[in-house]
């Protein structure tokens, strides 16, 4: 199994920038892709940014040209920094890796959650 801690949350003002960090323990050899989602109070948790082992990427329209993504796989470490942060972009900010168990069958593991707030 894995486990996941996110850190690097907190109160910033808008415009501002913040890199969040979460570092994967226990079988990380199983992970594939690794990423951030978000959850606003009253709204589903959606997805920010992923990331392949290979490198590959996506993005949420909402934060493309903002956020960067990154992974350190000798770290186990996947990161994401916020540029221009917006009150909008206020939330808890969850790490998710994706862990292959065969082929055709994988678990999503959740860390616990960061929580990011921007000032107007």
């Amino acid at each position: 199994q894995v486990q996941l801690v996110e850190s690097g949350g907190g109160l910033v003002q808008a415009g501002g920038s913040l890199t969040l960090s979460c570092p994967a323990s226990g079988s990380t050899f199983s992970i594939n892709t690794m990423g951030w989602y978000r959850q606003a109070p009253g709204k589903q948790r959606e997805l920010v940014a992923g990331i392949t082992r290979g490198g590959s990427t996506n993005y949420a329209d909402s934060v493309k040209g903002r956020f960067t993504i990154s992974r350190d796989n000798a770290k186990n470490t996947v990161y994401l920094r916020m540029n221009s942060l917006k009150p909008e972009d206020t939330a808890v900010y969850y790490c998710n890796a994706a862990v292959s168990v065969r082929a055709g069958l994988k678990y999503d593991y959740w860390g616990q959650g960061t929580q990011v707030t921007v000032s107007s």
